[in-house]
């Protein structure tokens, strides 16, 4: 379980995150969504200890992110390019993904295995470096290192964009599988509002650092979404 509380972060005088209270259940699949400055980053950076909080905590597994390293065997995310070593190819980083996870090449190559329809033969084997792949197959790669070491949560930044719409649907499908029948807490960022909704159970709305909605994904769901940020963008 993640448990978020009286987390704020301020720049230069200004509240750009503030959140009370946040619980995220094992296993369950939560969308952030938000238009721009909205705070979705500034979370999801602060749940990964890349920034520090100015007040409040994240617990993770009932380990505070910001005071020990204990979350991150069992952490792992994609939230862009930074995270990749554009010197390497795809296998190079693969394989440096499992070493730090304990993985032996075997388990990688076991894992990479099951994802050769969604790379669409344009990542493996082509003696190319991660700097020289398109946005798209850079996002596919660091997706997929992402799952490598068997994490129990999963954190991804945007994952739809730069994607074409086949590897999108692939996507969701890869999503849902991991939270419905592998138990893997998924936290997904969007802007695009129909895929966050068709791929996750919950969605909380950020506006100005502050969670406006927190939604059970119904049939109404995207509506409801579509409507609030229609009235957004009049004011």
């Amino acid at each position: 379980m993640i448990i978020t509380t009286q987390l704020t972060k301020t720049y230069n005088g200004t509240t750009v995150l503030n959140i009370p209270h946040l619980e995220i259940p094992k296993g369950q699949s939560f969308g952030l969504v938000g238009n721009n400055g909205a705070g979705k980053t500034t979370y999801f950076s602060l749940l990964l200890d890349l920034i520090q909080p100015t007040t409040g905590s994240i617990e993770n597994n009932n380990i505070a992110v910001h005071t020990s390293e204990a979350w991150k065997p069992h952490t792992s995310a994609f939230i862009d390019e930074s995270f990749l070593i554009g010197y390497l190819t795809a296998e190079e980083y693969f394989y440096f993904i499992g070493e730090l996870r304990n993985q032996s090449k075997a388990d990688v190559d076991a894992l990479v295995a099951q994802f050769e329809d969604f790379f669409h033969g344009e990542i493996l084997n082509q003696k190319k470096y991660l700097r020289d792949l398109s946005k798209g197959n850079q996002k596919k790669a660091g997706i997929v290192a992402a799952l490598i070491g068997h994490p129990e949560v999963i954190i991804l930044d945007e994952p739809f964009a730069n994607l074409d719409p086949s590897t999108q649907i692939q996507l969701k499908s890869i999503i849902k599988e991991l939270a419905q029948q592998k138990g893997i807490t998924v936290l997904v960022s969007s802007h695009d509002l129909m895929h966050v909704t068709d791929v996750c159970e919950r969605i909380v709305v950020l506006e100005k650092g502050e969670v406006i909605n927190d939604i059970v994904t119904s049939q109404e769901t995207l509506k409801e979404l579509e409507a609030y940020f229609s009235r957004a963008s009049a004011v």
